[in-house]
């Protein structure tokens, strides 16, 4: 298939709310060295990308820019040095925030940032993956080296993180607690998650038992919350861009804390390949939306009601 000159792509320029995502027509970007040009098939949406989106942060994003950091999709081109992969190769990664989003009909991306994708996904769906799969490993296989037997409480259960971080505690022995809305509990039991609390109705602090570990997932005051029902000496890891605690605050009550980063890495994503291929974990994608529905997808992200993962679809407009 021809590459065209011209794309379109989502661009923000200026900080605010899902209207300042704009779907407009831009470059295709060259492929440097070391680099690829991907046709983006699928392009997850995560809550950073709405906190990046608001302004929150501004030292992380220089504008104009296009969001994203979840892709999928079909090498096109090659930048000088690539021999890992030819065009027509499927392959799905992680963008590192400062380079061009996947928000886009094409981007480029460093060829040691992807890695072959799932077999057993579409090409769309696997754009939901990279990400929340290499931060829930992350958090819970390296930072906490979870064990059987422990006892791991995960924050917004039911969202992108969440659900990969639920199956693969259990993957690694534990007793596994979330917290999500209620209609979301059957789901998580599906998971294999082994006890459940509503965080609308209940404070999770008052139905926990102390526990090793807490993946926060939310952030703000859910952070120093957490640290409310941890075991003496357990490890509260942080995901989230507004983690509301820090070491200092853990150490002071005998506790520890950490906060997670993805790191695009093709070689630890093929881990996560292996065990999506094989079954031993489910990617749950609750929505496909067009390009032009990026400020939809935001909405629905900031109101924290999604299960699993938001993606766009170039394709699908």
């Amino acid at each position: 298939m021809t590459v065209p000159a011209r794309m379109r792509a989502v661009v923000q320029s200026a900080f605010g709310g899902p209207e300042t995502l704009v779907l407009t027509e831009t470059d295709v970007p060259e492929p440097g060295p070391g680099e690829v040009l991907v046709r983006v098939a699928g392009a997850g949406v995560n809550p950073g990308d709405a906190v990046l989106r608001s302004g929150r942060v501004p030292e992380l994003v220089t504008l104009p820019w296009t969001p994203g950091n979840d892709v999928s999709g079909t090498v096109e081109r090659l930048g000088a040095g690539v021999t890992r992969f030819a065009p027509g190769d499927a392959v799905y990664g992680l963008l590192a925030l400062a380079r061009r989003g996947a928000y886009a009909e094409f981007t480029a991306v460093p060829a040691d940032a992807l890695a072959p994708a799932p077999r057993t996904l579409d090409l769309v769906h696997a754009g939901a993956v990279p990400l929340v799969a290499f931060t829930a490993w992350q958090a819970l296989a390296v930072l906490a080296e979870v064990r059987p037997g422990d006892r791991v409480l995960v924050h917004a259960a039911a969202g992108g993180v969440g659900h990969v971080a639920v199956q693969l505690a259990k993957e690694r022995g534990a007793y596994v607690i979330g917290t999500a809305r209620a209609a979301h509990h059957p789901y998580l039991r599906d998971l294999g998650a082994d006890e459940l609390v509503d965080h609308t109705v209940t404070d999770f602090r008052a139905a926990v038992a102390p526990v090793d570990t807490v993946l926060d997932l939310v952030g703000g005051a859910y952070g120093p919350r957490s640290l409310d029902v941890l075991r003496p000496g357990g490890l509260l890891v942080g995901a989230a861009i507004d983690p509301g605690t820090d070491g200092r605050r853990a150490a002071e009550r005998g506790l520890r804390y950490v906060w997670v980063s993805a790191r695009p890495s093709g070689a630890a994503l093929e881990r996560i390949t292996e065990r999506v291929d094989t079954g031993r974990l489910r990617i749950t994608v609750q929505r496909v939306h067009p390009l032009a529905e990026a400020p939809a997808a935001h909405r629905a992200i900031e109101e924290r009601r999604t299960r699993g993962k938001l993606v766009l679809a170039p394709a699908v407009d």
